[in-house]
């Protein structure tokens, strides 16, 4: 087992706008599909009890999808909308806080992407060119009334996520879903305002669904983006190959209203631009703070061996040291730290490196992904 370091950066306060917490670590949002009927039900909110209950800061849930056709890639994914999973959710919620932890829902469209069951939407899916990926055609192009509808169903979402209670709104821009799909060259392949050569130009999708749920939420709520440069059609696909890019890309999406960025990696410690601040330089979310200014999330296999994807082809993982972590927030190159499997897989994984009662970590079985644990 690994030995504990002094966690104590990874346990000091954190505050933002409406939002205060008593941690930096966030339990990262992970799709489970157990939401028979799109509808979150009592072991839903228990799963996320059991994980405030054990010290976790902020709780972000699994991706929930807005009320647009065939918006989710798979059966169990939970909805966002309607009034049977909005009081669903509003009970999640209010068992959260009852247990004192702080929450908000990850909001979600999976665009042309295809999930790993094999199960059908109802009708074809949407995405910006009907592209999955390059040269894999799946579902149609979003016409500009079907954008506009799809803006309007974020911020919908959003506003019911404040009304409900909860404390925090994140966006999914990650991973090869539909926001991704429109900052990606390899799927966004329009000749209108909403494409363009440049990543600049293919983010004003993105700034408009930021900019309509600021609106929604108002001004207190903090809004989070989750961002990916890797896809999951393509793990070496890059967004932004320079500073100047990334620049490009975020800054005016923070503009548009984002708080906190969500920085997606595969494995946290791994240097964005290592040809310039060599390979133990700041990662994804550091140099995303660096350029924007905006606080962030960092995230990618923390307090396991392997990275997350392999989980699903049935590799299992062990515990490691979180000296690399503990480091990085010590020199506040982030602001929070996303952590999944781990916490997946151990209601109190949070609690025992708090108290340093590392030999009772848990490995990692990918047989927890097929309960709530």
């Amino acid at each position: 087992m690994p030995t504990s370091p002094n966690a104590d950066s990874l346990f000091r306060p954190f505050q933002l706008k409406s939002l205060t917490l008593r941690n930096r670590i966030v339990m990262a949002p992970m799709t489970r599909t157990f939401a028979p009927g799109g509808i979150p039900g009592q072991n839903i909110a228990d799963y996320y009890r059991r994980r405030a209950e054990a010290d976790v800061g902020l709780i972000l849930s699994e991706g929930t999808v807005i009320d647009r056709p065939s918006s989710r890639n798979e059966a169990g994914i939970p909805f966002f909308h309607g009034d049977e999973a909005l009081a669903g959710w509003k009970n999640v919620i209010d068992t959260v806080h009852a247990a004192g932890g702080r929450m908000g829902p990850q909001i979600w469209h999976t665009g042309a992407t295809r999930g790993q069951s094999g199960w059908t939407p109802p009708v074809p899916v949407e995405s910006p060119s009907g592209l999955n990926g390059p040269g894999d055609p799946n579902g149609v192009a979003m016409s500009e009334e079907d954008i506009a509808d799809t803006v309007s169903a974020f911020a919908s979402a959003a506003s019911d996520a404040r009304r409900l209670g909860f404390d925090v709104v994140e966006l999914h821009g990650a991973h090869g879903y539909l926001i991704d799909q429109f900052f990606w060259a390899g799927s966004n392949a329009r000749s209108d305002r909403y494409g363009g050569e440049t990543l600049k130009q293919r983010s004003r999708f993105a700034a408009e669904v930021v900019a309509a749920v600021r609106t929604a939420i108002g001004p207190e709520m903090p809004l989070i983006l989750r961002v990916s440069q890797w896809k999951q059609q393509d793990f070496k696909a890059r967004l932004a190959t320079t500073p100047d890019e990334m620049t490009d890309w975020l800054v005016p999406l923070k503009e548009a209203g984002v708080d906190i960025f969500h920085c997606s990696q595969r494995r946290f410690w791994e240097p964005e631009f290592p040809e310039i601040d060599g390979e133990q330089g700041l990662n994804f979310a550091g140099w995303a703070k660096k350029l924007t200014g905006a606080a962030t999330i960092s995230v990618g296999s923390v307090g396991l061996s392997g990275e997350f994807l392999a989980a699903f082809g049935g590799e299992k993982s062990s515990p490691v040291g979180l000296d690399g972590l503990v480091r990085r927030m010590e020199a506040e190159e982030f602001d929070l730290i996303a952590v999944g499997r781990a916490i997946l897989g151990d209601p109190q994984w949070v609690t025992k490196i708090r108290t340093g009662d590392t030999e009772d970590l848990k490995n990692f079985d990918p047989a927890s992904l097929a309960e709530l644990v």
